[in-house]
């Protein structure tokens, strides 16, 4: 496999972390990313896939609500998407009865984040997509 070195001019406040990554092992450097991931909710196969066309993407608007799991508490959660969605009982109950559900497409990220947390905190699980 052939190497390509690229020669980029490093900011001076940037120098010593770049040194320091520089003589990190790939494991220490695997880490350190991994790190990177879950400290700040990033994705490095993202970020290397899209590259500068990532900052330019709008952020997502609308979002779907998915009902993965009922945590156990099926009437609960029957409750909950009933109230939320002004459904009847049997709309509500048949969503609950056939995991994974979409309870609700377009909704704004407050609107999705605010019924997620209802959910989750019956026990429940949601995807937003």
């Amino acid at each position: 496999m052939e190497e390509t070195t690229k020669i980029v001019e490093v900011p001076a406040k940037f120098a010593a972390i770049v040194k320091s990554i520089e003589e990190m092992s790939v494991l220490d450097l695997n880490e350190l990313v991994k790190l990177f991931e879950v400290k700040f909710g990033v994705s490095a196969a993202a970020v290397a896939v899209a590259g500068p066309a990532a900052a330019a993407v709008e952020e997502k608007s609308d979002f779907t609500v998915v009902l993965v799991s009922d945590g156990g508490a099926k009437i609960g959660m029957m409750k909950i998407v009933k109230e939320s969605l002004g459904l009847g009982l049997k709309e509500a109950k048949d969503l609950v009865d056939n995991l994974p559900a979409t309870l609700k497409e377009g909704m704004k990220k407050e609107d999705a984040d605010a019924l997620k947390k209802q959910i989750e905190d019956a026990g429940g699980k949601v995807e937003l997509k």
